[in-house]
Order: C-alpha cells, then structure tokens, then sequence
C-alpha cells in the first residue's frame, strides 16, 4: 500500500463516472456516488476513495499526511479540456464588434480576418510571449476546474511559427498544474502566401511535419469549406498518422463536407464541432469508434445550429465537451460553463456532461489515467465549495 501524503475527509460526496474506458449507450451518464465520502492519495496518484471508515482503515497506524476538511463540499475529477487553441498571441475583440453588428464570423475568414489575423499576431511575436500566453490561459482555465488540457498550434502555419508554438505548449505543461496534451494543428487554414490548400498542403507535408512531428500528441485539420476539403485532409491526416501521431478533425461546423466518412475511414479519435451534421452522419458516428467532441460555447458565440447531441447520444455514440478555446469564435475557458450549455441547449442531463468533460473527453486524449476518482488515476480532484455535485 503506498504512503498516503494527503487525505480529503469528510466530504458530503464523491462522484465520479463508472467504469473504465469511454461511456456510451446506456452507460453515457452512469455516475459512481459515494456520500459521504474521503479520498486518500500518495504523491499524483489516488489511493482510496469511498466511505470515510473504509478509506482509513487503509491507511496505516501513526503515518503522517496532510488533511482537508472536506465537510460541506463535493469532489468531482479534474476537468478536461479535449479541445482548445490557447497558443496564441494577439486579440480579436474588433471583429466581435463586426460581428455583433451583423458581420458573419465567414465573411470576416474569408475578408483575411478571423484566423488569419491571430496568425499574423502570432508569428509577430516570440517564444517567449506565446509561453506566457500559453501559461495564462491555463491558468484562467484550472480557475474553472480543468486539471488536463489539450492546446492546439494552428496559429502559426509556417515552419518556425509552429516549431515556437508546440515548444511553448511543452515549456507551458512544464511551469503549469495543468496537464498539457500538445496538438499539431498545422491544416488550420491556408495562410495568404500560399495560392491553394493543395500547394500549402505538401509544403506542410514535405518541410513542417517532420520537424513538428517529435513535438506533438496529435494532428488536427479543418475541414470545411473556405479552409480544406476531403482530398487535402486526407493528405495531410495520412502523413500524420505516418509518423504516429492520433488523428483529430474539425468537421461539420457550418458545412458537410465529407468529414464523417473519412474520419471514420482512417480512425480518427474525434470529430469536433458537428453543428451541420444530418442524421444520416450521426447515426454513421454512433457505430463506429469515433469520439463526437461538441463544442456549444463556439455555437453559442456565432449563432450556430446546435448539433445532435441528443441523437448522437441516444444512438451510442462516445460523447465528448469541450471549450474550444480560442480568441475569436469561442473566447471562453470554462468547462461548467459548457457543460451547464450541453444541459439547456443541447438535451444532455448534467451526469452525461459531468461525463462528457471527464471520462471521455481523457479517451479523446488517449489518457487512461484520468477523468475519474479510482485508486490509480492521477490525484486530479476537484473539491467544489458546493452542498451537491451539479452546482
């Protein structure tokens, strides 16, 4: 038994979501209540959890540790982030006033605005600004009670830009608490210097990748009209996946444009965003082995269809929330925020989105370790001043 060096005590609850692995179907929201409730851990890891005089009888006779007092309060896991690009530099607060005066967020993409000009902004500046960048965002982001986060490139869309930003993602996880998972974005959009997506494609494929490669977790592509489409995605997924890097997809966010069937064909982890996915999509997703990552905050700031999650779920889809992160479609770094928007607009109860932002949004990440409160996962409890886990 290891030695226990902090033990929360006494808490009103703990809750966690059962099982192991991603929940789906009829155990998408299946939860774990022990009330009340003592967590014991050793170092990173959690040791016991479960009711009060089972959790210290584990621990050994005169040890010493450290103790909260956790009466009154609830603990939940850490919260994680599967889906955000907080490697940037730069703001788009000029934009959001075009578009709270009827400019659409498309209109303002293809004008040259939007993410071409974070990643002006960004390649203006140093290493050393997107670091600290990097490390505020996590910081207002473990305020909300994400323990884990994924942080995109995709700024950058140039060797250097994007050699900078993963190294500024790693040096970030290193300074923060947050666990940093580092994701190549390097088919974000076409940057103005070059005159197709297939010409900036090979250049990412041939010059980029190879460098980037050792830096990142995952690949990710944008695949949607105005950026990339079927053919370019290919490319570039398959070279990632050539150098061992997990595939992840922007796809459905105000078009379908073939995004599912691909995904699916080449076994990609998640699809994100699915705002313009039919029925037809959602029921293809629910039978394969890919994670629907929804994103309400960014359909909540551009006005977008919701998408269907409550179809996707009902059919047996992995279900996965996330912020989307970034500094024009979705400036918001709260997960209860967007797990409070999955229950009002999408029709998910709060267990499927405590779920939803835990345990599968860790599979989306490939973690096994955390999203839960077991003996083994990382210590990532989250202690809410709150009489009941959905406040």
């Amino acid at each position: 038994m290891p030695e226990v060096s902090l033990l929360v005590h006494d808490l009103s609850a703990a809750v966690t979501p059962a099982g192991s692995g991603p929940l789906r179907g009829r155990e998408f929201g299946e939860l774990v209540v022990y009330s009340p409730a003592s967590i014991t851990m050793a170092g990173d890891r959690i040791v016991a959890v479960g009711p009060p005089d089972e959790v210290l009888s584990e621990v050994r006779s005169g040890a010493e540790y450290e103790t909260l007092d956790g009466r009154g309060r609830v603990a939940l896991p850490g919260l994680v982030d599967c889906h955000a690009h907080a490697a940037f530099l730069g703001d788009r607060a000029a934009e959001f006033e075009l578009r709270s005066s009827g400019a659409a967020y498309e209109e303002i993409h293809a004008s040259g605005g939007g993410i071409r000009s974070t990643v002006a902004a960004t390649r203006a500046g140093t290493e050393d600004d997107l670091r600290a960048a990097v490390e505020i965002h996590l910081g207002w982001m473990l305020e909300h009670g994400t323990t884990t986060a994924e942080t995109k490139s995709g700024y950058g869309l140039d060797l250097d830009t994007e050699l900078k930003s993963l190294r500024a993602i790693r040096e970030a996880d290193q300074a923060s608490p947050v666990n940093v998972h580092p994701t190549f974005l390097g088919a974000h959009t076409v940057p103005p210097e070059f005159e197709s997506a297939r010409e900036y494609v090979e250049f990412v494929v041939e010059d980029v990748l190879p460098e980037v490669a050792p830096l990142a977790r995952a690949a990710d592509v944008f695949l949607e009209r105005g950026s990339f489409e079927v053919p370019e995605a290919r490319r570039y997924l398959e070279a990632c996946r050539a150098y061992g890097l997990v595939l992840r997809m922007h796809a459905d966010q105000f078009s379908e444009r073939g995004a599912l069937p691909l995904a699916i064909e080449l076994g990609a982890r998640s699809v994100d965003h699915l705002e313009a996915t039919g029925e037809e999509g959602a029921r293809a997703l629910a039978k394969s082995a890919v994670t629907a990552v929804l994103l309400p905050a960014c359909g909540l700031f551009l006005d977008l269809p919701a998408p269907p999650a409550r179809l996707l779920a009902d059919e047996g889809a992995i279900v996965a929330l996330a912020t989307d992160f970034n500094p024009g479609s979705s400036f918001c770094e709260s997960l209860p925020l967007v797990m409070n928007l999955a229950c009002t607009r999408l029709g998910l109860s709060p267990a499927e989105a405590l779920c939803a932002s835990t345990a599968n949004a860790a599979h989306v990440l490939g973690l096994g370790d955390v999203g839960r409160l077991a003996p083994g996962y990382r210590a990532d409890v989250l202690v809410l001043d709150a009489p009941d886990w959905r406040y």
